[in-house]
């Protein structure tokens, strides 16, 4: 049977290959223009062109960048996709020659490449916003490092902190999940040129010279792992992953202490909406908003990375075009929840009332009372928590505050140990103030002033190191391109 059948077919046409010419035209036209440049260097500067051939080529290049608008361009199936739409181009302005610049490359080599650097710049993007949340963060922290609030485990109240000592966990989370998207983005910074289809090249090409003049730190080795390895995928997204997976954990603790029962996060009227029917309603839907966000973003990552599950160890469109271009939306919804983050958390405040009476309520102070029966009159742990355990369920009974249940403590002490303590009632009322319970913790990672003012210079040394490596990344990209742009002109001049 005669096939007289035509490529593309129609369908096949509209359903994959004019989308991802669209997504072509977004995100890698730009990085292959660069690619191209690059590549045509290295030919000339290792002799596998002749000079006056690379200079002719260049001046072609010059020209299709400045009379081809790319952003008008439709998809027709003239041609397979952009990359033939440009060969194309070349050919036609300079014939057989306008082939030349493929030599010693393949689309593999050169997809992976400009997946790499479209990754880098969202990555070095999401990475700044990442470090501005976590000094947000961080000076939040430090105004708030006496501000007293209700410590919750397991949903119930546990013992007193400051809003200071919180934050600053959510900082230290926070800076781990950047260091691994640290090392993520090092992890993109190895360039597949020269890998050609997997196997490299029969001709000369210099490897180190394309990377470096694409603004890699150098080449990736082994020519089938630039190919076949998706790690960088995987890596970076898995990363990203984490950063909102705990976040979200964090915004989860916003909702709860926000909610009128708990009420101990004020959150500002510019963050609230009412309701549309019952006039008393604050809804901080900010909140829902970021926890939302921040699942759409796991969910996200999690597609790009079950994608490359069960995928075969070589070249395959599994991690190409389709899911590279699917995967920058969560870039896009990540950084709307570390913006709103970044905004909302600082502007909110601690209600000094509800905390004051939940801590009484719920006698959250009460472990300071069995330490310093341990310390200061002389009970084994075990024994003072139980004179604690009767002392907080009376006054709580009795609808009464801790600091004032010293009658109650009295009673339960000579019953458990057959003695009137040596604690005085003023004693008492100190060692269950949590102000007391705070100063005390004064060990390293405590809630203390001091604790904590130590931990926060580790903090701004952490944030500080991690915005250096990242604008060390984004010079290294910048200089390599001006150094690029100058050898292209200087061929244009030869």
């Amino acid at each position: 049977m005669t096939d007289t059948s035509t490529f593309p077919d129609p369908t096949y046409r509209d359903t994959v290959l004019a989308p991802l010419f669209e997504g072509v035209k977004r995100h890698y036209a730009a990085h292959m223009g660069a690619i191209n440049r690059a590549h045509l260097l290295m030919l000339d500067e290792t002799g596998i062109l002749t000079a006056a051939d690379a200079r002719r080529i260049a001046g072609a290049l010059r020209d299709i960048d400045a009379e081809v608008d790319i952003s008008a361009l439709s998809y027709t199936g003239e041609f397979e996709d952009y990359f033939f739409l440009v060969e194309a181009e070349l050919r036609r302005r300079l014939g057989d020659l306008g082939g030349a610049l493929h030599t010693a490359r393949s689309r593999n080599d050169m997809d992976h490449t400009l997946f790499k650097m479209a990754l880098r710049d969202h990555a070095d993007a999401m990475m700044a916003q990442v470090l501005h949340l976590a000094t947000a963060l961080a000076d939040k922290a430090a105004a708030e490092k006496s501000t007293l609030i209700v410590a919750y485990t397991h949903g119930q109240p546990a013992q007193p902190s400051t809003f200071g000592h919180y934050l600053g966990a959510a900082v230290e989370a926070l800076l781990r999940d950047a260091e691994r998207l640290d090392a993520a983005i090092d992890a993109l910074g190895h360039c597949p040129m020269g890998a050609a289809a997997i196997t490299t090249s029969g001709f000369p090409i210099d490897r180190p010279r394309v990377a470096e003049l694409l603004g890699f730190d150098g080449p990736l080795l082994n020519s089938y792992g630039c190919i076949a390895a998706v790690d960088y995928v995987t890596g970076l997204y898995s990363a990203i992953k984490l950063v909102f997976l705990h976040l979200g954990r964090l915004i989860q603790d916003m909702q709860f202490w926000s909610a009128f029962e708990v009420g101990q996060l004020y959150v500002p009227n510019s963050l609230v909406q009412v309701s549309s029917i019952m006039p008393q309603k604050r809804n901080p839907v900010p909140i829902e908003h970021m926890r939302h966000l921040s699942s759409v973003t796991v969910g996200r990552c999690d597609m790009v990375v079950n994608t490359m599950h069960n995928t075969p160890f070589t070249d395959m469109n599994d991690s190409e075009g389709e899911v590279q271009q699917a995967g920058y939306a969560a870039f896009e919804s990540g950084g709307r929840v570390l913006e709103l983050l970044s905004a909302m958390l600082p502007a909110c405040s601690i209600n000094a009332d509800r905390v004051r009476a939940t801590t009484e309520a719920a006698c959250i102070t009460i472990t300071e009372l069995a330490d310093t029966l341990v310390r200061d009159d002389g009970l084994s742990f075990r024994q003072a928590h139980e004179v604690a355990s009767r002392t907080a369920a009376a006054v709580i009974r009795q609808r009464t505050s801790l600091g004032q249940g010293y009658a109650a403590f009295a009673a339960a002490f000579r019953d458990e140990t057959g003695r009137d303590t040596a604690l005085t009632a003023e004693a008492f009322e100190r060692a269950t103030a949590p102000e007391t319970f705070v100063a005390l913790r004064n060990r390293p990672g405590g809630p203390a002033p001091e604790a904590l003012d130590a931990a926060f210079a580790i903090y701004r040394d952490r944030i500080d190191r991690l915005s250096r490596r990242r604008h060390r990344r984004i010079d290294r990209i910048s200089e390599a391109a001006a150094a690029r742009n100058a050898a292209f002109e200087r061929l244009l001049e030869t």
